[in-house]
């Protein structure tokens, strides 16, 4: 075990956030496929503590829902009243038995920015330098709401942690300011929140005055500065969570596009952290990549393209599409204007078309379905072709059916093929044909009425129109020479 292994990891995330006007609890929100939480236990689990911890308060069902989902094994403790970060602090270490040995870190919930690299090296010099303390500090260009760090004049030691609303103006001149995360000696912490007082503009339990009273009784203080002070910014409104959000969005995009990504317009590319890449992958703008997505080697996926949970094979070419849970073959072609809905399969060099839909659908090697058709509940062979327009009809109202199409089958334009039904293999059908019962192999299907010539129909039906004027006109015309 690393002696910089925190015995727990305290995450914040009992308030409730009034500023985003949102009936859903502020650490809920989402950037970049994953909750303000979620990235902040991602970030704590790289420190792979005894024990993580988060408080809940406001809007606890749902947040303690959400973390079963996220992470079963964290653990969580209420704070009932909202009564400060040393009351939310002191609930914690109560769920954790109330005396903890070993480094405690505390971090909140609500910056989504904050890495694992930056968390170890926070514990690592905490535990390095033997504080009683450590705090997590950044230089901002704008200090506005956030507690200064004050230091003494002659060795930069941290004295005190002054939150905004109590600062002078000497003190709301300083822009190091505190993250809100800290390192703290366990048994030191649960001695001293005993301690605090709450005698301030809030009438609160602060986190920050535990440096203070460690300090006082002779503990060594210490400080960790971030080498990017955008990575300890926390999320109040809607406009931090659009910002947080471009910051994380560019964060991943420079990652992929290291790793040997062409993205073509970082500008209005959008990925969530879940997203894989391999080499030689091209991103064209507008396109959005979501949950467990992945783009194989060589796959080219835009413009205007939002794909969630969808496999990309390698050297395949998706356009103007909107996937979700789909797999597309390598070398396959989808789109452009293409809908891949759940359980979507598409094969090695298959094509999907345009204003071509598909569910629920197996659509083998080298097979085309190029326009205008939609494709549900089907497994569709090798090398067939489906004619535009064709439907498969699938729903009769209270259940779905399936549909079988063999292989080297070619189906004509405009045919509903009615589930249950089955095209063997080689089998055509004819344009216009509405497909009830099974095909044999290399059988022709032909499913449509006999066309019939009501011939002067319109000269009685639509006298005077411009459709009578026109036949007229042509047949008063003599037959071309042949």
């Amino acid at each position: 075990m690393s002696s910089s292994r925190p015995a727990a990891v305290v995450v914040l995330a009992a308030g409730e956030g009034t500023r985003m006007k949102s009936a859903t609890p502020k650490v809920l929100h989402d950037i970049c496929g994953r909750s303000l939480v979620g990235h902040v236990l991602a970030a704590a689990s790289e420190l792979d503590p005894e024990n993580l911890i988060v408080v809940v308060g406001h809007a606890r069902e749902k947040v303690v829902g959400h973390l079963a989902e996220i992470d079963p094994d964290v653990r969580t403790a209420v704070q009932a009243e909202q009564n400060g970060t040393g009351h939310a602090v002191r609930m914690a270490l109560e769920e954790l038995g109330g005396d903890v040995d070993g480094t405690v870190v505390v971090v909140c919930g609500d910056t989504p920015l904050l890495s694992g690299e930056t968390l170890l090296t926070l514990a690592s010099a905490h535990s390095a330098d033997g504080n009683a303390v450590t705090v997590l500090t950044a230089e901002v260009p704008d200090a506005t709401g956030y507690g200064r760090i004050v230091r003494d004049g002659a060795g930069g030691a941290v004295t005190a942690i002054v939150e905004h609303k109590d600062a002078s103006d000497s003190q709301r001149a300083i822009r190091e300011i505190n993250s809100g995360v800290f390192a703290f000696d366990g048994r030191l912490l649960a001695d001293a929140l005993g301690k605090v007082r709450t005698d301030n503009s809030q009438g609160e339990e602060y986190l920050t005055d535990v440096l203070g009273i460690l300090r006082e009784a002779g503990h060594r203080v210490g400080a960790a500065v971030a080498a990017d002070h955008r990575e300890i910014a926390g999320i109040n409104n809607r406009v931090q969570l659009a910002e947080a959000r471009r910051i994380l969005n560019d964060r991943l995009l420079t990652e992929a596009m290291l790793a040997g990504v062409s993205v073509l317009d970082p500008a209005t590319t959008w990925v969530d952290v879940t997203v894989t890449f391999e080499q030689d992958a091209i991103v064209h703008p507008g396109t959005q990549l979501q949950g467990a997505t992945h783009l194989a080697e060589g796959a080219e996926v835009g413009p205007n393209c939002r794909l969630k949970d969808t496999r990309v094979g390698a050297g395949a070419r998706v356009d103007n599409t909107v996937a979700d849970t789909a797999e597309v073959g390598p070398q396959a072609k989808v789109g452009p204007f293409a809908y891949l809905r759940p359980g979507t399969r598409i094969g090695l060099k298959a094509k999907v078309g345009t204003y071509v839909e598909t569910k629920n659908a197996t659509i083998g090697e080298g097979t085309k379905i190029p326009h205008l058709s939609y494709v549900g509940d089907a497994t569709i062979g090798e090398y067939s072709n489906i004619g535009a327009a064709s439907v498969f009809v699938n729903y009769d109202g209270q259940d779905k059916h399936h549909t079988t199409i063999g292989s080297h089958c070619r189906t004509g334009s405009d045919n509903m093929f009615v589930a249950p039904v089955t095209i063997g293999d080689g089998a055509y059908t004819a344009a216009g044909s509405v497909i009830t019962k099974d095909v044999p192999p290399g059988s022709l299907a032909v499913a449509r009425g006999q066309q019939r010539n009501i011939e002067g129909w319109v000269a009685r039906k639509r006298p005077g129109s411009a459709a009578a004027k026109a036949a007229e006109t042509a047949s008063r015309e003599p037959e071309g020479e042949g």
